[in-house]
């Protein structure tokens, strides 16, 4: 149980304007300090503390208390635990760590443990002269790393054999203390250094006190990277590699670059990039977002590598989107190069363009996820849908679902409403692989059927109404195109402008073109289905209503028409998706670019329009 002497005396060992300024521009005005409210949004400060009584009060919040009702804001944790988390900071032995009760070594013992660790192993990295010691000094050499990088980093060398453990017995430690700080492990009844041949990366706290390691081999062993397990000090879901050296910027500009490697960051930093940090062994966590969330972070940009698992941390990164105020970025370098390969190649300055064009984190995710389908095929499409569905599925009770459903549904060309139900029924399972048949998820199974020759049932019912009405006169103009194929050629140009909403029509077109001039419909009809075996099919789908009575040279420029003008629309709404896409990024000539040509779409289909409205 915590006593009232504890807590005084962390009250006494914490300074309260150091804690506060963590995470909040504090300014003087006579005695009290003043800033922007971290506990809710404000423009103009009205936060305040005042040092010598060691209260604070918000008067736009109506928030206030002592020390201890802060940290509980901040942190999110009941009172006990704000006294245990400065008590922590300030390396103070709580009277209920003390006695036959307690559980475990100290903390402070395994923190000092870590902390001789660290030093153990950059002597052996810097000083030592064995075989193992020159390979790491190589190994950091050959990233960039030379002493100066090392000493200021604390990087070290692993020679194993009991080395470590013989050192800090030798400094007083117990073994029960290195089994707990995870230094060593138990083998035939004898202690083992835990980490051996390896070059080692210290992890600190926020306050810049060793509580884990990091270590790679420098050869093909296996693991490559072996890290600290859980331990009383050492959580990897809650810990962020640099974050005690990055904090402040972060704090400052209110930006923060996550990468994979604890080489990228130490990379980042020495080139300038002081905001950056690194997830441990593990994907960024909500504890993650939250706290570079609490220390000010509006931008978190995720630079993750172009590898499969790069794209799945990102597709992971998504769940947070609706729990934090921040906004989620996402980058991928040039070539798939890791940041310390760019900036090794590049130099610092060219990684500041690249930042700030980075992608919203669901944007990226979209453009990755859909790259691997060609959506010109319908029945691709719904496999796309259930793809993508199961990354969104843990945003399924979010408010942030319809905007996100609305954008992906432009991307597509499907129902925006179908495309919610997708979603909100998707179980979260592996994604799909696009080079497989395309096959819909079993919840479109009930929709409205189109006719087999036009589209597989299962897509007919996730796709747009636009979409639909489009594949329509997409079959139509074929099947004319099939019947009076020289009508058409003229038209060669004009056709290639088409976006079309189903490829095997635009297949089937210009076979069909390609043929000489003279040839026979049955001829017509061969040369499309050589390309697309079900090309008699839709070209004996039904009739449009509409074109009845039409002599062919009316009826052709009837259906360019409305096949130009739904194609116009479509792609109109694409670029609509995509500005959507770019809406929270930093405006740019591309941005510009599509809004300029989606207005010379519109033009153009506004056109279109009155003229069709003259077959009426």
């Amino acid at each position: 149980m915590i006593t009232d002497e504890d807590k005084e005396r962390v009250r006494q060992a914490t300074d309260f304007v150091a804690l506060v300024s963590e995470t909040v521009v504090l300014r003087q005005r006579g005695h009290d300090f003043w800033g922007c409210c971290p506990f809710h949004h404000e423009k103009s400060p009205s936060f305040h503390i005042n040092p010598s009584t060691g209260l604070w009060n918000c008067f736009g919040c109506h928030k206030g208390g002592d020390v201890f009702d802060y940290v509980r804001e901040r942190e999110g944790l009941e009172f006990p635990d704000a006294i245990r988390y400065l008590a922590d900071r300030a390396g103070i032995e709580l009277s209920e760590e003390q006695g036959p009760g307690r559980r475990g070594p100290k903390r402070n013992r395994l923190i000092e443990a870590l902390g001789e660790a660290e030093a153990f192993y950059s002597k052996m990295l810097l000083r030592g002269r064995s075989e193992g010691s020159a390979n790491a000094r190589a190994y950091f050499a050959g990233r960039g790393f030379g002493s100066d990088v090392c000493r200021r980093w604390g990087l070290g060398f692993a020679p194993g054999r009991g080395s470590l453990v013989s050192e800090l017995r030798a400094k007083g430690f117990s073994g029960q203390e290195l089994l707990a700080a995870d230094l060593a492990i138990e083998r035939s009844g004898r202690l083992a250094d835990r980490f051996y041949e390896r070059v080692m990366f210290p992890i600190h706290d926020e306050q810049g006190r060793t509580i884990a390691f990091g270590g790679r081999v420098m050869g093909d062993a296996k693991p490559k990277y072996l890290n600290t397990k859980e331990t009383p000090v050492f959580h990897k879901s809650k810990h962020l590699f640099a974050f005690d050296r990055a904090k402040e910027t972060i704090t400052a500009r209110g930006v923060a670059i996550v990468v994979e490697g604890y080489t990228d960051v130490i990379a980042l930093h020495e080139a300038g990039y002081t905001n950056a940090v690194a997830a441990l062994g593990t994907a960024l966590s909500l504890d993650h977002v939250k706290l570079l969330e609490r220390f000010g972070a509006k931008v978190i940009i995720c630079m993750f590598d172009g590898d499969a698992a790069g794209q799945k941390a990102a597709e992971m990164s998504v769940q947070h989107l609706d729990k934090t105020k921040a906004e989620m970025r996402c980058v991928v370098l040039p070539d798939n190069q890791d940041p310390a390969e760019f900036l090794a190649s590049h130099g610092g300055d060219a990684l500041q363009p690249i930042l700030r064009e980075a992608k919203p984190l669901m944007s990226f995710v979209f453009d990755k996820k859909l790259a691997g389908y060609d959506l010109s095929v319908p029945g691709q499409r719904v496999a796309a849908l259930n793809d993508v569905a199961q990354v969104l599925a843990p945003l399924k009770g979010s408010v942030l679902l319809d905007s996100y459903a609305t954008q992906l549904a432009g991307l597509l060309g499907t129902d925006v409403e179908a495309t919610k139900r997708v979603i909100r029924e998707a179980k979260g399972a592996a994604p799909a692989q696009p080079q497989q048949a395309p096959a819909g998820p079993a919840e479109v199974q009930a929709v409205p059927q189109a006719p087999q020759e036009t589209v597989p049932s299962l897509a007919y019912g996730v796709i747009s109404s636009d979409d639909r009405a489009l594949m329509e006169v997409e079959r139509e103009l074929l099947s004319l195109m099939a019947a009076s194929p020289d009508t058409l050629r003229p038209f060669g140009e004009r056709i290639a402008t088409f976006s079309w909403a189903d490829s095997r029509h635009e297949t089937m077109a210009w076979a069909m073109l390609a043929t000489p001039a003279g040839s026979t419909p049955a001829e017509v009809v061969a040369a499309a289905t050589e390309v697309v075996p079900e090309a008699p099919r839709i070209l004996s789908g039904g009739r449009m209503a509409a074109t009845e009575g039409m002599g062919v040279s009316e009826k052709a420029a009837f259906l360019l028409d409305s096949v130009d003008l739904h194609s116009t629309r479509r792609q109109v709404r694409e670029i609509k998706a995509q500005l959507a896409a770019l809406s929270y990024a930093a405006p740019d000539t591309s941005a510009q670019d599509l809004f300029r040509r989606a207005t010379e779409l519109q033009k153009h289909a506004n056109e279109l329009s009155y003229r069709l409205s003259s077959y009426a």
